[in-house]
C-alpha cells in the first residue's frame, strides 16, 4: 500500500528559493496525490513553472520544454538567482526556432530540483527541510507531476515536448506514457537509458558531496551549513563530461592562469583548473546539495525499454507522434549510437521519425550553445509539425 508524504502546505528554503517568488506555483492538495514508482504517495505537492507566449483558443500550440540536470523553469527570462539570462534563450523567444510569438511555452522546475518544485530542500509548515526523507523519485515520476500540471492548465495535446540530455529523458518518457497527448517529440543529446559510464561518474559526485563533513548526513540546512565544497567538486567533475577534448584544447590548452611559469605548489597553474574551479563555486550558490543527489540518481535509473520486456521499441508501439532525434558528434556523455539506438526502436514501432548528428566540437553542451545547425534543424521541424498541425505562421511586422 502507497503511503502518503507530508500532509501539510510547503514552505520554501530561503537559500535555495524552493519557492520562486518570480515563478507560477501549482499546488495539488492531499486529495491530488502523486504515486511514484518508490509506492509512496507524494501530498500536498507544487510545481514551479514559467510560460512564455499566448495559448490559442482551441489550447493546440503548447510546448513544454524540460530542462536538464541543473536546469530549471527560467528558459527565457532572467534567472532570479544568478541575474543571467535564460539557458535557452537561444532557441525559445520570440521570432528564435522555438517562436513565443507562435507558441505557449511551458518549462517546469522537475520534482524533486530546487527551483520552486516540491524536493528535499522543501519544509513542511515552517519545519526542517525534507532532506532525505523525500522519496527517490524517477523520470518517469517528474513526467508524471508535469502531466499533472498541463491537466491543471486544461491543455489536453502537447504540440511539442522538447529538451536535451535528461530533459531529453523526460521527452522520451512523455512519449511512451502519453503517446496521445504528444504531437512531436524532439529529444536532443540524450538515451534511453543511462549508461554505466555515466552512473559511475554520478556515484563520484554523489560520494563527493556526502564525503564532505558538511552535508551532515543530509541535514546541513537544519544545522544551518551547506556541504558547498563538496558539492563544488561533483559539480567540477560532471562539468568536464559536458565538454570535448577538441574544445578543451582550443578554449585553454596548456595555457597558465595569470601567471608566466609555474608556481611549483597546488594552486591553479592552469587556466583549465582555474575554470573549473569558477564553475564549482557558482554552481554552489544556486543548487541544492541534496536535489543533486536525487536527480542524478533519478537519471541513473532511468531504462525506458525495462518498462517493456527489454524491447525498446515496444514503448513506442502505435504512437502518432512525430520524432525528431538529435546527437552531436563530440557528445561522449550521451553518444550519437545511442540516439541511433532510439532512432532504430522508434523505426521498428512504425513511428514517424528524423534524425540529424550536428558535426561540431561543442560536446555534450552543444545544446545549449550557439550551433546553427541545431537551430535550423529545430526550426524545420517545428514548423513543419505546425503546418501538419493547423498552426499558422505568425505575422512579423
Amino acid at each position: 500500500m502507497a503511503r502518503t508524504l507530508g500532509t501539510h502546505a510547503l514552505s520554501p528554503t530561503p537559500r535555495h528559493e524552493a519557492d520562486d517568488p518570480s515563478s507560477l506555483v501549482a499546488r495539488f492538495g492531499a486529495d491530488e496525490p502523486l504515486h511514484l514508482d518508490c509506492g509512496i504517495a507524494l501530498a500536498p505537492l507544487q510545481i514551479a513553472y514559467q510560460t512564455y507566449g499566448t495559448l490559442n483558443a482551441d489550447k493546440s500550440n503548447a510546448v513544454l520544454i524540460c530542462h536538464a540536470l541543473t536546469g530549471d523553469q527560467h528558459v527565457a527570462n532572467v534567472n532570479p538567482v544568478t541575474g543571467k539570462g535564460g539557458w535557452w534563450e537561444t532557441m525559445v523567444g520570440p521570432g528564435k526556432p522555438i517562436d513565443t510569438d507562435r507558441f505557449f511555452v511551458i518549462c517546469s522546475n522537475v520534482l524533486s530540483s530546487c527551483m520552486g518544485t516540491t524536493g528535499p530542500a522543501s519544509r513542511l509548515d515552517g519545519g526542517p527541510a525534507y532532506a532525505l526523507d523525500f522519496p527517490v523519485v524517477t523520470i518517469r515520476d517528474m513526467v508524471r507531476a508535469q502531466a499533472m500540471l498541463i491537466d491543471q492548465l486544461g491543455i489536453d495535446t502537447l504540440f511539442c515536448v522538447a529538451g536535451g540530455s535528461m530533459g531529453g529523458m523526460q521527452v522520451l518518457q512523455w512519449a511512451a506514457s502519453y503517446p496521445q497527448r504528444v504531437f512531436c517529440a524532439l529529444p536532443i543529446a540524450t538515451a534511453a537509458k543511462h549508461s554505466a559510464q555515466n552512473i559511475a561518474f554520478h556515484e563520484v559526485g554523489r560520494q563527493a558531496i556526502m564525503a564532505d563533513p558538511e552535508w551532515k548526513g543530509g541535514r546541513y540546512l537544519a544545522e544551518g551549513t551547506r556541504p558547498e565544497k563538496g558539492l563544488a567538486v561533483a559539480r567540477m567533475a560532471a562539468h568536464i563530461t559536458y565538454l570535448s577534448e577538441p574544445a578543451l584544447h582550443r578554449k585553454f590548452g596548456r595555457k597558465l592562469q595569470d601567471r608566466a611559469a609555474p608556481t611549483f605548489s597546488f594552486d591553479a597553474d592552469f587556466e583549465i583548473e582555474s575554470y573549473l574551479r569558477y564553475q564549482g563555486r557558482a554552481f554552489v550558490e544556486r543548487f541544492d546539495a541534496n536535489s543533486y543527489l536525487y536527480l542524478t540518481r533519478a537519471m541513473d535509473y532511468f531504462d525506458l525499454a525495462a518498462d517493456y520486456d527489454g524491447r525498446l521499441a515496444q514503448a513506442f508501439r502505435g504512437s502518432r507522434t512525430r520524432f525528431c532525434v538529435v546527437s552531436f558528434t563530440s557528445d561522449w556523455l550521451f553518444t550519437t549510437q545511442e540516439s541511433r539506438a532510439v532512432v532504430h526502436a522508434l523505426n521498428a514501432s512504425g513511428a514517424s521519425v528524423s534524425f540529424v548528428e550536428i558535426e561540431t566540437d561543442k560536446g555534450h553542451d552543444a545544446f545549449l550553445l550557439d550551433v546553427p545547425e541545431l537551430f535550423a534543424t529545430t526550426k524545420g521541424f517545428i514548423d513543419s509539425a505546425a503546418r501538419a498541425r493547423g498552426l499558422t505562421e505568425p505575422a512579423r511586422g
